[in-house]
């Protein structure tokens, strides 16, 4: 113990002549020389924090985050906690799947390697595109990669990338960064009681897009009905189409190949992770005349000197290990463990599960849109469409007075509009949403 404590931190397993050893075999006198940190930027002040043991950090961050609400959140938009199985957590919390980073050695990584090639045949098969990847960090960067991709495959001297008006904010914003120092431009197209205003988007393409952006479900939980209508549109004038989506949703809707589309991006977190609100796993997933275009890595099947099967990291488009100014892509790193966690869970369901919990999806939020619609001051739910795991509710009170009297209650929705809310069923058990329609009925009374 005192050997831990020499070192200065309670957590670092070397003792001072561990230190010594290692700073002579590198021919250091300290620490310090390790590190060159130009003056101006260096921080040479006192931190503040105190030193503590284990067991004392442990029982101050667990006490910080007692005084967090217990609250029940009904807030989708993106983030979505669906109950990931203990087997999940069991079989990913493995020393060989923590401790690896990016599969470079193929021979020291098969069996990673071989998950995450599963996990690229579960896109293809939901897409039925040809070329999935596990290395696109959220659904917002998978967003942005699409633009650029659409930038250097579409062959036009147009820069317009169309998204729908209710993108939200956080996505279009890191759009607009993804795009900053090309020529692309984000402009959006008109939407119709919650869909796509086909109209408005023939009215806004022309042979300057080089993109167009939709999503099923959208943003406000309704299905898009005209998905092949708008990929028709596209074609005709030589954009690709790009659509945002997830693989529970994806288990049940229509399949995007089938509709014209031609990258699907995304948040594959919906399986094998629990809520974050930052954390994620970027779907995306493309036609295989792109391949040379995709950005991250992709996990390729061959086979050894023996003839058996065999697993490797098969193309890395971005170039940035040796010509960064050729770079497809700023993604630099793996998200493979979460990719795996995502792979797990969907075996777990199998097909037949992935389905089942698609269509509670539907018809949840549906029923629970139709008992809201029985109160008083209440409409469920505001758009007349299909709608998959959320919903708007219109409210005659003022929408945040509303939404700020259920939170005291022990329920979160998102305010949407001056007298609309949203509401989200996944993960949220039926006998809660039971005692959520009681407290909507009180605070609207």
């Amino acid at each position: 113990m005192n050997g831990l404590h020499a070192t200065g931190s309670p957590y670092a397993p070397h003792t001072e002549a561990d230190r010594k050893a290692m700073l002579e075999a590198v021919d250091a006198d300290t620490v310090e020389d390790l590190f060159d940190i130009p003056a101006e930027v260096r921080f040479d002040d006192h931190f503040g924090i105190d030193a503590r043991t284990e067991r004392e950090a442990r029982q101050l961050v667990r006490s910080t985050l007692d005084r967090n609400d217990d609250i029940v959140e009904l807030l989708g938009r993106g983030h979505y906690s669906y109950y990931v199985p203990s087997l999940v957590d069991h079989l990913a919390d493995r020393s060989e799947f923590l401790t690896s980073y990016t599969q470079y050695q193929p021979e020291a990584s098969q069996g990673f390697l071989q998950a995450l090639f599963e996990y690229q045949s579960l896109l293809v098969e939901l897409t039925g595109l040809e070329i999935a990847n596990c290395s696109i960090y959220d659904a917002a960067t998978a967003l942005g990669e699409a633009a650029t991709l659409s930038d250097r495959v579409r062959e036009t001297t147009g820069h317009r990338v169309l998204v729908p008006q209710f993108l939200r904010e956080e996505r279009r914003s890191t759009l607009e960064n993804y795009i900053a120092g090309t020529d692309l431009t984000v402009e959006t197209y008109p939407v119709d009681d919650g869909n796509v205003d086909l109209s408005g988007l023939e009215a806004a393409l022309d042979r300057e897009a080089v993109m167009v952006y939709a999503e099923n479900p959208t943003v406000r939980g309704t299905i898009e009905e005209n998905l092949a209508t708008i990929g028709s549109l596209t074609d005709a004038n030589d954009a690709l189409f790009a659509l945002g989506t997830d693989p529970i949703a994806l288990s049940l809707l229509q399949r995007p190949a089938d509709v014209g589309v031609d990258v699907v991006v995304g948040d594959a977190s919906v399986l094998g992770l629990p809520t974050s609100y930052g954390m994620g796993l970027g779907l995306f997933a493309t036609r295989e005349r792109y391949l040379r275009q995709t950005p991250g890595r992709l996990v390729g099947a061959s086979e050894d000197a023996t003839d058996r099967r065999a697993f490797t990291l098969t193309l890395q488009t971005r170039e940035q290990h040796i010509r960064r100014e050729r770079a497809t892509s700023n993604i630099c790193t793996n998200q493979a463990w979460v990719a795996l966690r995502t792979a797990m869970h969907a075996a777990v369901l199998g097909p037949s599960g992935m389905v089942d919990l698609a269509k509670r999806g539907v018809e949840r939020a549906e029923g629970l849109a139709e008992r809201l619609d029985d109160l008083i001051g209440v409409h469920a739910p505001v758009h007349d469409r299909r709608h998959f795991r959320e919903f708007v509710v219109h409210v005659d009170q003022p929408a945040r007075a509303v939404a700020g009297d259920i939170e005291r209650h022990g329920f979160a929705v998102h305010v949407v509009g001056d007298h609309e809310i949203q509401v989200c069923v996944a993960g949220v058990s039926d006998e809660r949403l039971d005692r959520f329609v009681a407290i909507f009925e009180e605070v609207v009374r």
